[in-house]
């Protein structure tokens, strides 16, 4: 019974949020991933076109829950979710022909790009908090859980309860379809092929006859699709800050190079690496360790390697070491 409320307790406070947070990383990182395999460069703005999606899909939830529209028991952000998609593919459809284009025209070196990403981002930001605040924002509706704490207790008698969160379920389930749906696009279309083939080597995509401006086009598409949500996703399971997005593109780059920077695969499994770390690095194992020890014996302290304070700091740290040690990433990707 010990062994089972020890399970318990890490399936509450570990593995479930960490699975949640993966599949939002790796969403994040698989749009970090396509600029960087199609578009060849690192788009810093990413976070914050992140925030830019769920801030438009915050505010069309709050119009739809004005006027009595929600989807029962699910989130009315679901509903919202295309048209904050849309409103990203606008916006990063026209940045591209704005600030990238000219660059791509002037055959620019990368970290041109980057330092022009980084301009971008600037302007995001200042977009999100304008019109949005900066203060946290909570649009979540709907059922709050699948399960409570305390009915997993009435069903199973143990002692500890397992809350499983609606927000975590959606991103489990959303994050498995977006990514099928991607993996069905870059090889079972003709455009997902051209931009496969783009990416691998652009000079002989470019004599095959493919059009480089459809191939840049549908990439911030895609992008557009896959930031948007994974802001919402996120924004659902903790909340929405603008400046939350901006700190959350360390992580979301870290689980990139991890995986393997221009490398889909590589992006997902980069992005529940660096989510496991994160939580399980600083959760405190003493309730587990309590459970699983001998009778009567409490280990001192907290049984915390580091203070949730210095989450971002482990991911900081896996991708220095990756990048010292396999540049190229576990899947073997793009070096940086």
């Amino acid at each position: 019974m010990d062994l089972l409320n020890a399970l318990v307790v890490l399936m509450n406070f570990v593995i479930v949020p960490a699975t949640a947070y993966g599949a939002q990383l790796a969403l994040g990182a698989l749009g970090v991933t396509l600029i960087y395999g199609i578009l060849r460069f690192s788009n810093f703005a990413h976070g914050d076109t992140m925030a830019f999606g769920a801030m438009v899909t915050i505010l069309v939830t709050w119009g739809l829950q004005g006027a009595g529209i929600t989807l029962g028991p699910l989130p009315t952000a679901l509903l919202a979710l295309p048209v904050g998609i849309a409103a990203t593919g606008l916006l990063l459809v026209g940045t591209d022909r704005v600030v990238y284009r000219f660059y791509r025209r002037q055959k620019a070196k990368p970290v041109i790009y980057v330092i022009a990403s980084l301009g971008v981002m600037f302007i995001m930001n200042g977009i999100v908090r304008f019109i949005i605040g900066v203060d946290d924002q909570r649009f979540s509706d709907g059922e709050r859980f699948i399960i409570s704490a305390r009915t997993f207790r009435e069903i199973t008698g143990l002692e500890e309860g397992l809350a499983f969160r609606t927000s975590q379920a959606i991103t489990i389930v959303v994050a498995l379809i977006a990514v099928a749906l991607l993996f069905w696009f870059l090889n079972r279309t003709r455009t997902g092929k051209s931009m496969r083939a783009f990416s691998d080597n652009e000079d002989l995509a470019l004599l095959s006859g493919i059009n480089p401006e459809r191939v840049v086009l549908v990439t911030w598409l895609l992008v557009a699709a896959l930031a948007t949500t994974a802001g919402v996703l996120y924004g659902l399971d903790k909340s929405f800050k603008p400046f939350t997005y901006f700190q959350l593109l360390l992580p979301i780059f870290a689980a990139a190079i991890v995986g393997g920077l221009g490398n889909p695969l590589g992006a997902i499994l980069g992005g529940f690496i660096i989510a496991f770390s994160e939580i399980s690095v600083t959760y405190a194992f003493r309730k587990v360790v309590e459970y699983i020890g001998p009778e009567g014996w409490e280990p001192d302290g907290l049984l915390q390697l580091l203070s949730t304070d210095y989450k971002f700091a482990v991911s900081f740290g896996i991708l220095l070491i990756v990048l010292l040690l396999r540049p190229t990433g576990i899947m073997k990707g793009k070096s940086v």
